[in-house]
């Protein structure tokens, strides 16, 4: 069994390392922590191998949660997940938040087995331009919102 890798919040000097593996689309340029939020990044010694944005919402989400190809399969998405909960906790929140598109029905089974149920909310439309750091991006997509207790 592989060691389950380190996680930890995301430091300015990090930055241009993770940028060569992963993008940060909701990261700020020259801000790794802002007033909205911040990044967790898994790491394999100086490799990135994934992130995961938590947004300082009420309650908080987890967004952006994005593992590179080759370290999938091996406990990096549910070491993001949990180092967000622990973030959560530490924030004072009972529950973690995300959205997920309602086609994306392997995001829907992975979340499921990591605790997290439907709210009851109904389903929103994403419909038109998006900025990321990487550029703008169009998206016509329905979310579900899922949470679980921390």
């Amino acid at each position: 069994m592989e060691a389950v890798p380190q996680v930890r919040r995301l430091t300015d000097d990090e930055v241009p390392r993770v940028l060569e593996v992963l993008d940060l689309s909701r990261l700020s340029p020259g801000a790794t922590t802002s007033l909205t939020g911040f990044y967790v990044v898994a790491w394999d010694g100086d490799a990135p191998l994934g992130h995961a944005h938590l947004a300082l919402t009420d309650p908080p989400e987890m967004q952006d949660v994005l593992v590179v190809a080759d370290a999938r399969g091996r406990g990096v998405g549910r070491a993001l997940v949990e180092a967000l909960l622990r973030e959560t906790r530490a924030l004072g929140a009972d529950r973690l938040r995300l959205t997920v598109s309602e086609d994306n029905a392997a995001a829907r089974a992975v979340y499921a087995r990591l605790g997290f149920t439907d709210t009851g909310l109904p389903p929103h439309r994403v419909h038109g331009t998006i900025q990321i750091r990487s550029g703008p991006i169009e998206v016509d997509d329905m979310l579900l919102t899922l949470e679980r207790p921390v």
